[in-house]
């Protein structure tokens, strides 16, 4: 069963569930809880990718310095 293809209904009747489960007053908490951790999530994934290009860059660097000096 593919859940890549959820549509507009699926998200409209996961929210009808939600809010059930939770009540109205949960909701804008949940979803705060929701934003900050997906915004955690990207912060880390950029510093991997980040750090990755980072430390090929020092290693580029390094390795030029290293040339440099052999000549």
């Amino acid at each position: 069963m593919p859940f890549g293809n959820i549509g507009i209904g699926g998200l409209v009747l996961i929210l009808i569930i939600a809010l059930i489960i939770f009540g109205p007053s949960k909701l804008p908490e949940l979803g705060r809880a929701f934003g900050r951790t997906l915004s955690e999530f990207k912060g880390a994934t950029r510093g991997l990718v980040g750090g990755d290009e980072e430390y090929k860059r020092k290693e580029e660097e390094a390795a030029k310095a290293a040339a440099s000096t052999s000549k």
